[in-house]
Parts: C-alpha cells; sequence; structure tokens
C-alpha cells in the first residue's frame, strides 16, 4: 500500500481538495483535468503525418487501429492513474523502490531518452507550424522553441487547474479546427462506418501494415503512463478512507476515458480529412508543408480549397506542440524524481531537456539546410525510439497493479489483468517489427 516517500510533483501534489456531498457531474468536473494532459500525447504532431497518410493511402481502412489503438491506451492509463490513487507513488517512484539501485538508473536513462525523444516531436512541430504561419525560418523556429520552457513556469504561478483548462483550451481548438474541415470535405459516411470494422487488408498489404504499425507505435508513449500516475495525486484524497479512494479511482477513470475518447475523435478525424482530401495524392503529402499547400490547391482539394484551411491546419499544429511542450515539462519531472530522487526547479529541469533536444534538429538543419524533409525523418526516428522504451513503463505498471501486496484490495479484476499482458504483448511485437521495417525499407 502507501509508502513513505516525498510526494510526486511536491509542488501540486494534493492541492485540490474535492469536497463531498457534489453531484455526479460536479465531482466529475472537479477531477477533470489530468486525463486531459494525458490526451495530449495520443494527439501530438507525432501522430499527425501517420494518420492523415494512413487516410490518403488506404482511404478509411486504418480507422479500425486507430480504435483499437485507443481502447489499449484507456485500459493502461486506467491502470496508471489507479497505481497513482491507491500507492501515493507515480511508477517512477514504484520502479524505484522495487528495483535495484543500478536497475533503476538504467531504466531512468532510458526513460529520459525516451521524453527527449517526445520533445523531438514538439520541436518539429511547433517550427514547422513557426514557418507556415509567419514565415519564420526552421532554425529560427527551433531556437525559439528553447524560451517556450518559460510559458509553464508563469503559468504555475497561477495554480494547476489554470494550466488544465488551458490544455483543455488547446485541445478544443485542435478538435475544432479538424471537425470543421471534416464538414467541409463531405467525407462518405458510410464508407467511413465501415472502416471501423477490420480489413484483411491491414495485414495482407505490407504498406497498410505498415502504417498499422506506426498508427499504434505512436499513440502509446511510455511518458504518458509517469505522467497520469503523478497527476492523479493532485487530487487530494484521504486513502484511509476506502469509499473516497473508490470514488477517486472511479472519477479518474471517467476523466480518462473522456479525454482519450476526444483524442480518439481528434485521430479519426484527422485520417478523416487525410481520406476525404487527398485520396489517390498520397505520394505529395508526405510533409507538413505538402499537407499546407494541398489545403488550397483545388486541383487536388477542390472547391473547398483556401488559404484559410491552410492557416487553420498550422494553428492546429502549433497548438498541438505546445500542449506537448507543458505535458513533456511534467514528465521529465517525474521521471527524474521518482528514478533519482533529484528535484530541479521546473524552468531548469525543462532548459535542459529542451536545450538536449534541440541538438539532433539543429544538426540536421546544418547538414542539410532548411529541408522540411530531413527534420521530418528525425520525427520518425523519435517515434522508433519511443517503441523501444515502451516495455519499461508498461510491464512494471502491469505487473505493480496485479499484485495484492501493493494494491491491497484495490487490485485490478482479472479480465483486466489478462488484457492487459495481452495488449502488451502485441505492443511488444508490433513495435518491434515497426522498428526492423524502418530500417530495412
Amino acid at each position: 500500500m502507501q509508502i513513505a516517500i516525498r510526494p510526486s510533483l511536491p509542488e501540486i501534489n494534493g492541492t485540490i481538495k474535492i469536497e463531498n456531498g457534489k453531484s455526479f457531474l460536479r465531482k466529475l468536473l472537479a477531477y477533470t483535468g489530468p486525463g486531459a494532459l494525458v490526451a495530449v500525447g495520443y494527439m501530438d504532431p507525432g501522430n499527425w503525418i501517420t494518420s492523415i497518410a494512413g487516410g490518403a493511402q488506404f482511404a478509411y481502412t486504418l480507422l479500425f487501429v486507430i480504435l483499437i489503438s485507443n481502447l489499449i491506451a484507456m485500459l493502461l492509463q486506467s491502470m496508471s492513474a489507479r497505481l497513482g490513487i491507491v500507492t501515493g507513488l507515480d511508477l517512477a517512484q514504484a520502479i524505484r523502490h522495487h528495483c535495484s539501485k543500478r536497475i533503476g538508473i538504467a531504466l531512468w536513462v532510458v526513460t529520459e531518452l525516451a521524453i527527449m525523444a517526445t520533445d523531438i516531436a514538439e520541436i518539429i512541430g511547433s517550427a514547422i507550424a513557426l514557418k507556415l504561419l509567419f514565415d519564420i525560418p526552421l532554425m529560427t523556429g527551433v531556437m525559439l522553441t528553447i524560451f517556450d520552457v518559460f510559458s509553464l513556469l508563469v503559468l504555475m504561478h497561477f495554480g494547476f487547474r489554470k494550466i488544465e483548462a488551458i490544455v483543455m483550451t488547446l485541445i478544443f481548438t485542435v478538435f475544432a479546427i479538424f471537425l470543421y474541415e471534416v464538414i467541409l470535405a463531405e467525407p462518405n459516411i458510410s464508407s467511413m462506418m465501415e472502416g471501423f470494422l477490420p480489413h484483411t487488408a491491414i495485414i495482407t498489404n505490407s504498406s497498410a501494415l505498415f502504417i498499422s504499425l506506426g498508427i499504434v507505435g505512436a499513440t502509446v508513449m511510455p511518458h504518458n503512463l509517469f505522467l497520469h500516475s503523478s497527476l492523479v495525486q493532485v487530487r487530494r484524497v484521504n486513502r484511509n478512507n476506502k469509499e473516497l479512494v473508490k470514488e477517486a479511482i472511479r472519477f479518474a477513470n471517467w476523466d480518462s476515458n473522456i479525454q482519450l475518447s476526444v483524442a480518439f475523435v481528434i485521430n479519426c478525424l484527422l485520417l478523416i480529412l487525410g481520406a476525404a482530401l487527398f485520396y489517390g495524392h498520397a505520394n505529395d503529402l508526405g510533409q507538413f508543408q505538402a499537407l499546407y499547400d494541398a489545403l488550397k490547391d483545388p486541383t487536388i482539394v477542390g472547391h473547398i480549397a483556401s488559404p484559410v484551411l491552410s492557416v487553420l491546419f498550422a494553428v492546429a499544429l502549433l497548438a498541438s506542440g505546445q500542449n506537448s511542450t507543458i505535458t513533456g515539462t511534467l514528465s521529465g519531472q517525474i521521471v527524474m524524481e521518482g528514478f533519482i530522487n533529484i528535484h530541479l526547479p521546473f524552468w531548469l529541469r525543462r532548459l535542459v531537456t529542451r536545450s538536449i533536444a534541440v541538438v539532433p534538429v539543429i544538426i540536421s538543419l546544418l547538414i542539410w539546410g532548411e529541408s522540411e524533409q530531413a527534420i521530418e525523418n528525425l520525427l520518425i526516428y523519435s517515434q522508433v525510439f519511443l517503441s523501444l522504451a515502451l516495455p519499461i513503463a508498461v510491464v512494471p505498471l502491469i505487473r505493480y497493479t496485479t499484485s495484492k501486496k501493493i494494491m491491497g484490495e484495490y487490485i485490478i479484476p482479472a479480465w483486466m489483468k489478462y488484457s492487459a499482458w495481452s495488449s502488451c504483448l502485441m505492443l511488444i511485437v508490433l513495435n518491434f517489427w515497426l522498428i526492423i521495417t524502418t530500417f530495412t525499407e
């Protein structure tokens, strides 16, 4: 059960009090927030190209893959939230407590590299968005992303609920933009509904399988499992009261599932947009710049072509990158404090991580110049590294939440246990295959 370790994210741990006697809706609103920050990782710039390309190449066929990936994400995030609420430990702290110091340090190094890989995707997405919107050179845009570290520092002074509200506002912005563009695109509704059913082409077509692996690999992010197990502790819960613990678990699941459902819809909208507008033009749409240009090209998207659609696309990309910046900062703090018990100020921690993450992007720009293709290749390889780091988070999470000794009466039920292990095995196999195909194609 609960172990005496310094609270995760001590600056905000337990700062939000949940009042008793509230209605279901008011309780849900009080618990809503952590799920939104977690959902950000499921719709970051790393997912965009894969989802749109999937629609452009195979129409609506791969919607089924997005559905399965999201169901797995819901399962794992639910387990992560349960671990944090019941034990008072985030996943990093739990691993440190139950592993040797040497193993803990090794796992910390890999996890830190995974967070930096996630940071690369945020840098690339934000830099390209700045170029599309304001014609800022990529190198300048990359350097500017170093300073967005201070935005979270400012926001922290206004309370964590304000950060949650800003994140949800940015998510809604992305959602509204793509919903608007999809409505204009007038997708085939019956074909779209069929896309949520399994198709043999997903397995038999090597290109479809490759993109499917990319969708799965880019959906379940290891840092989100560390993040969620900590953020649920921002709500103050009396762990000596069984009913309050059960209530916290229940509402954390509601929050997580609602927010991940929004992420699911956004990812579906991306693929549907690719299918409705770009099917038949897949070879011309491998980059963000190409997508931006295509949205105002009547020869590709027909009569709805408009510079406004292109600008909205870039705004959504910038919003997604900024959202990921906030969650990346928090994840890095959680992992460093949890694994090796080093506590740094938010601004210093973020500055170090972001400064290191921009190095490979800057090197790519120095070698290949203002080539969007070069830095987008980095985005692909960063997703591959995240695939390598995934078992470090998933396997311990399942072990701890299935342990009666650790979880007591809050141990996950048998159906969840077997579903989790099956999903874990599938993710490891698929990610391993993705790595092989990425470097052999």
